[in-house]
């Protein structure tokens, strides 16, 4: 049993050593990431009650980035005082990631393992799975292995793709083929999750959705911002009972 598609693996590690040039094929997530970071730095400060207004909120949580890719997440959580944990199947990422974060002096646990081959003994307060879900072999393995290590009460959150027309339109045609802001090739549409089937598959394993959130660009501002509509792209907030 596993979590890995090879394939998936194989078309993110040709590409690893793009993950920190702001210009190139990880442009997208560069500018997708500020949206994610407040989102996820105010959920969890309201779920667990934190008052710290110093420049690491989060110092006191353990946080399992998955998915970790080049470190685009774990870092800035890190910042904000994370004990973080960034795990990716693929080991060019894991390479990546963790040249970058000798560079900045930033002390993180980074691992070449997938969510089922972690210790059962390591739990954490927060899990984030960004931009990963879609690409997962089982997703039902994988959601299984992110309770396993999630302690109780402690909060998860899932960003992912709509199964829809619109995101068919907007995240397939247009963003790998017309706009080129991703490599032709990087989403698979039918394996979008649509938002009632992700939450079916989270409430089963014993968690309470806190909240969802659509997560919207705006041609304009050429910013992302969030929003009601989530027939794109989305991000789940879910409490582990």
């Amino acid at each position: 049993m596993t979590t890995v598609n090879k394939e998936e693996i194989q078309k993110f590690s040709a590409i690893a050593e793009e993950w920190w040039n702001v210009n190139g094929k990880f442009k997208p997530l560069h500018m997708f990431n500020p949206i994610r970071i407040e989102y996820i730095l105010e959920t969890t400060r309201d779920h667990f009650n934190i008052k710290d207004n110093s420049n690491e909120p989060l110092k006191n949580l353990r946080v399992l980035d998955i998915g970790c890719g080049g470190g685009l997440m774990s870092e800035p959580i890190t910042r904000l005082g994370g004990k973080v944990t960034g795990i990716d199947a693929s080991e060019k990422n894991i390479k990546v990631a963790k040249l970058h974060a000798e560079k900045n002096n930033l002390t993180i646990n980074y691992l070449n393992k997938s969510p089922e081959n972690l210790d059962d003994n390591e739990k954490y307060d927060v899990i984030l799975n960004l931009e990963i879900v879609e690409h997962v072999e089982d997703l039902q393995l994988y959601l299984k292995s992110c309770s396993r290590l999630l302690k109780k009460n402690g909060i998860m959150f899932t960003a992912t793709l709509n199964r829809t027309f619109t995101s068919f339109i907007k995240a397939i045609l247009g963003a790998e083929y017309v706009l080129r802001w991703l490599p032709i090739g990087t989403h698979d549409w039918n394996k979008f999750v649509k938002p009632e089937e992700l939450e079916s598959l989270i409430t089963n394993l014993n968690f309470q959705i806190k909240d969802v959130k659509g997560l919207e660009f705006k041609p304009i501002s050429r910013k992302w911002v969030r929003s009601e509509n989530l027939s794109v792209n989305y991000i789940m907030s879910s409490i582990k009972n």
